[in-house]
C-alpha cells in the first residue's frame, strides 16, 4: 500500500518515518511546500521507501492530483487546510486520516459522499482531540449509566520559566483560541457552550509534573457522538499554576481579541500583536517538554458507583530526537493509517476516531501505541468516590 504524508514539520516527519517502517506499506510520499522541510524530511526517515514532493498545497484540486497517487493519507496541516483537504481526500478515492478535529458539522456533510468514494476519513487522530476521544468513549461503554467523563490533556515545558510557565512546541497561534473561544461541553445530556477559560481546577500528576490546574476546552466530536450516553463531558487542557490566570487578564483586557484596531494610522489585530509579542517569552529552560493525560469516566455499574480511569505522563524522546507533543500526535494518527492500509478499519465514511476504536479495537490500538513509545496505565474502582 502506498502513502501520503501532507505537511513535513515535526509531527508529519515522526509519521512519515514510523509508516516506512511498517511492513504493509511499500511506499511514503512526504509533501509540503517548503523545499526545506522535505529535505529534512526524508533525511530524517532514512528509508528507501521515503520520497519526498515539493507542492503547493492550495486548493482541493492541487491536493487532489496528489492523492490519486496513495491508497492512504495522513494530513498533518494547520487547521485552516483540514476541510480542504478531506474534500480532496474524498475526490481522489483515498483514505485520510486527519489530525484536526474541529468543524465536526461542516466535515460530516461530507459522510455520504466519502462513502460513495469508498473510503474512511477518520478526523482528530491526535493526542487530545484523538486519544483522549476513545478511550472516554470506552470508558462511558464500559459503564451501564454514565454519568460524567473528564478528558484532561496537556503539553508542558519540561523545566519551566516565568513569567507564563509555558513553552511553545508548534506555533503560538495554534492554541491561542484556548483563551479566548467559547468551549463545546455535555451538560443533562445536552450540548452546552462555555465560556473561555472557565471550570478552573487544580490537578496533580506524578512527579516531576506535580501541581497544574486545567480549563474547561472544546471536546470537539467527542460532544456530539457521546451526548447521548453520558449526562456530563468536559474537556479540560493543563497549564502550571498561574498560566491561565495570566492570559485570563490578556483576555479580559481585549489583548486576544481578532477585531483590528488604529494605531497611529496602522490597523492591527490584537490577537496577531499579543502572539508577536508573546512567543519569545513562552520558553522553556530546554526544548525538552512533557504531555500529560488523564481520562476519568464515572456512573454506575452492576448497580455500584463504579470509576475508570487512564492516565499518561509522556517525555520528549531522546531515541527519536522529537518533543513528547510530537510524538503522542503523530502515534495514533499513524497506526490508524496502518491499520486502515491493513484492512483492519472495514467502515466508510467520514468517522470519528472514538466510533472506530472502541470494543474489539480498543485494546489493540492501545498496544500498538505502547509499541511505539506511548504507555497508557489504567485504574478502576467499584463502590468508592475518586
Amino acid at each position: 500500500m502506498d502513502a501520503v504524508v501532507l505537511g513535513t514539520g515535526m509531527i508529519g516527519t515522526t509519521v512519515v518515518r514510523e509508516l516506512a517502517s511498517c511492513a504493509n506499506i511499500s511506499k511514503v510520499t512526504a509533501v509540503d511546500a517548503v523545499q526545506n522541510s522535505v529535505k529534512h524530511c526524508v533525511e530524517a526517515a532514512d528509508n528507501a521507501k521515503v520520497k519526498g514532493r515539493v507542492a503547493a498545497l492550495e486548493n482541493v484540486e492541487a491536493i487532489s492530483e496528489i492523492l490519486k497517487e496513495a491508497d492512504v493519507a495522513v494530513a498533518c496541516l494547520p487547521h485552516s487546510l483540514s476541510l480542504m483537504t478531506i474534500k480532496a481526500a474524498v475526490s481522489a478515492k483515498c483514505h485520510l486520516v486527519d489530525l484536526v478535529g474541529s468543524d465536526y458539522h461542516t466535515k460530516m456533510a461530507l459522510d455520504e459522499a466519502a462513502k460513495e468514494a469508498g473510503v474512511v476519513i477518520v478526523p482528530g487522530s491526535g493526542v487530545a482531540p484523538g486519544i483522549t476521544n476513545f478511550l472516554a468513549a470506552q470508558g462511558i461503554d464500559l459503564l451501564d449509566e454514565a454519568d460524567e467523563a473528564v478528558m484532561i490533556c496537556g503539553g508542558i515545558p519540561r523545566n519551566p520559566l516565568p513569567p507564563l510557565w509555558y513553552q511553545v512546541v508548534f506555533r503560538l497561534e495554534s492554541v491561542m483560541g484556548l483563551y479566548s473561544r467559547p468551549a463545546l461541553a455535555v451538560e443533562k445530556g445536552e450540548l452546552v457552550t462555555l465560556p473561555a477559560l472557565s471550570g478552573l481546577e487544580s490537578v496533580r500528576f506524578p512527579d516531576p509534573v506535580g501541581d497544574c490546574e486545567a480549563v474547561i476546552t472544546d471536546a470537539h466530536s467527542a460532544a456530539y457522538t457521546l451526548k447521548d450516553k453520558v449526562n456530563r463531558l468536559y474537556e479540560k487542557t493543563v497549564r502550571y499554576k498561574g498560566h491561565w490566570e495570566k492570559m485570563g487578564v490578556l483576555a479580559e483586557l481585549g489583548f486576544l481579541d481578532d477585531t483590528p484596531i488604529d494605531v497611529d494610522g496602522i490597523s492591527i489585530s490584537p490577537r496577531k500583536f499579543s502572539t508577536a509579542v508573546l512567543e519569545p517569552q513562552m520558553k522553556g529552560q530546554s526544548g525538552e517538554d512533557i504531555t500529560v493525560l488523564r481520562v476519568v469516566t464515572k456512573g454506575k455499574k452492576n448497580g455500584e458507583q463504579t470509576w475508570f480511569k487512564w492516565e499518561m505522563v509522556d517525555f520528549f524522546d531522546h531515541e527519536r530526537g522529537i518533543t513528547s507533543m510530537a510524538k503522542t500526535t503523530a502515534m495514533p494518527a499513524m497506526v490508524m493509517a496502518q491499520w486502515i492500509a491493513a484492512g483492519k478499519v472495514t467502515e466508510r465514511g467520514v468517522i470519528p476516531i472514538e466510533k472506530i476504536i472502541i470494543g474489539d479495537h480498543f485494546k489493540p490500538f492501545l498496544s500498538a501505541l505502547r509499541a511505539r513509545g506511548i504507555d497508557i496505565t489504567f485504574e478502576s474502582n467499584r463502590g468508592a468516590a475518586l
